[in-house]
């Protein structure tokens, strides 16, 4: 399973997830068997090599018509904020279905 996760930093231990308005660098993550498998970032969000079939976003209010025209499940971030607390809270299915 591949994520994107719009973040203010490359700096896997530091970075927080942010606004896509505000988002510094795009990061997908390769989860596969509860683990993280392999991290990549990139400025473009469309420019990875393989296509992510989750985004998260920080909040309801999002732009996320693009992530949808590509078929991506939109799930949102209310309170976990580093990668490791958004991994956890995807696999324990704690992360909301966007809000219309």
């Amino acid at each position: 399973m591949y994520i994107l996760i719009p973040m203010d930093s490359d700096d896997i231990e530091e970075a927080s997830i942010v606004a896509i308005n505000d988002v510094v660098v795009w990061t997908q993550l390769h989860v596969e068997e509860g683990r993280i498998r392999a991290v990549s970032h990139n400025a473009n969000r469309d420019a990875f090599l393989n296509l992510s079939e989750v985004a998260v976003v920080k909040n309801d209010n999002e732009y996320v018509w693009p992530f949808m025209e590509q078929n991506m499940m939109v799930l949102v971030a209310h309170t976990q904020r580093s990668v490791d607390d958004i991994v956890e809270a995807y696999l324990f299915k704690e992360l909301n279905e966007l809000a219309y």
